[in-house]
C-alpha cells in the first residue's frame, strides 16, 4: 500500500485533495484491520467515517468563507511584518538569501508534507494508541474549526497576493518550484493547480504552521530518542520558515498559527474526561 502511494506521487504528483488522501488512509487501515476480522473493520469505519465527514465539511465551508462579504485585509498583515522586520519584509529578505537548489527542493518537501503528515499520524495513532488518537482527532477538528472561524471573520491576503495587487514590493510565489529541482515537474503542476482552487484569502492564521506545531506538541511527550525530539522541533520551526520564504504567509500569520495550535492542545488537555489519559506509551526507534 505504501509503495503504491509513493509510486502514484512520483508519477502524478503529491495529492492535496482531502478526498483522495482520506481514501488512501481508509484503504490502508481497512487492509490492516482485515487481518483481525470484520468486527475490527466495522469499528474502524464507525470511528473514522464521522471524522472524515467533518473534515470534508470543513473543506467545503472553507472554500465558501471568502464569499460572505467580509472585507479582505491586505495592508494590516504586511504592516505588522514590516514592523517585525525593521522596515524590511522578511519574505523579501529570505527570497534574496535562500536561492540554492537544495533549499528549494527541501522547501517543496516540507511544504508538501502538510498534506500527508496529519492523515499519516492519524493512521499510526489509530493502530498504536487509540486513546491518543482520540485526543488528536479532537485537536485536529478544533484547530480546523478555529481556523475556519477566523477565515470567515478576518479574510486576509497572503504576501504573493498582496504583491500581485501592488500593495507590497514584488515577490515570487515559490512553494512549487522545488519539484522541478527534484525532477518531478508533475508534482509542482498538481500543487499549483490545487492552489488555484482553494480560498485565496485564508491566510490568517497559517494552518500549515498550526498543524506542524500540533504534530510537534502531540508527539514530543511520547518521543524517547533525542533525534526524534530534534526532528519534531525542527519540523515545527522549518515549516513557517518555508512558508514565509515562499510568499505563502507573513511571519505574523505563522506566529498566530503556532498560538492556535498551542491553545487547542491546552484546551483539549484541560477538558480530558478520564484521569488515566495522562499516561501515554512511549515511541521507540
Amino acid at each position: 500500500m505504501a509503495l503504491a502511494f509513493v509510486t502514484m506521487c512520483l508519477v502524478t504528483g503529491l495529492p492535496t485533495d482531502r478526498i483522495v488522501l482520506l481514501g488512501w488512509t481508509l484503504i490502508g487501515l481497512v487492509a490492516h484491520a482485515a487481518v483481525d476480522g470484520w468486527r475490527r473493520i466495522v469499528r474502524l469505519l464507525a470511528e473514522w467515517l464521522p471524522v472524515a465527514a467533518l473534515l470534508l465539511a470543513y473543506d467545503a465551508t472553507r472554500g465558501l468563507a471568502d464569499g460572505l462579504g467580509m472585507p479582505v485585509h491586505v495592508t494590516e498583515p504586511a504592516a505588522v511584518d514590516l514592523w517585525l522586520g525593521g522596515g524590511v519584509l522578511p519574505t523579501i529578505w529570505l527570497q534574496q538569501v535562500l536561492e540554492a537548489d537544495w533549499w528549494k527542493a527541501m522547501a517543496a518537501l516540507v511544504y508538501g508534507s502538510h498534506f500527508v503528515v496529519t492523515p499519516l499520524l492519524l493512521c499510526v495513532l489509530w493502530v498504536r494508541d487509540r486513546r491518543l488518537w482520540g485526543r488528536y482527532v479532537r485537536m485536529v477538528l478544533a484547530l480546523s474549526a478555529a481556523g475556519l472561524a477566523t477565515y470567515v471573520l478576518y479574510p486576509a491576503a497572503p504576501p504573493w497576493l498582496a504583491a500581485k495587487q501592488g500593495v507590497i514590493e514584488p515577490i515570487q510565489r515559490l512553494s512549487a518550484v522545488g519539484w522541478d529541482v527534484l525532477g518531478l515537474p508533475h508534482a509542482g503542476a498538481l500543487l499549483a493547480d490545487s492552489q488555484g482552487q482553494v480560498n485565496q484569502v485564508a491566510a490568517v492564521p497559517s494552518l500549515h504552521t498550526a498543524f506542524a506545531v500540533l504534530t510537534c506538541l502531540v508527539l514530543l511527550p511520547v518521543a524517547r530518542r533525542a533525534w526524534q525530539r530534534v526532528a519534531l522541533v525542527g519540523y515545527a520551526v522549518l515549516m513557517p520558515l518555508v512558508l514565509v520564504w515562499a510568499g505563502e504567509h507573513y511571519v505574523v500569520d505563522t506566529l498566530l498559527g503556532a498560538a492556535y495550535a498551542a491553545a487547542v492542545v491546552l484546551v483539549v488537555r484541560l477538558f480530558r474526561r478520564r484521569p488515566d489519559d495522562v499516561r501515554v506509551p512511549t515511541v521507540d526507534a
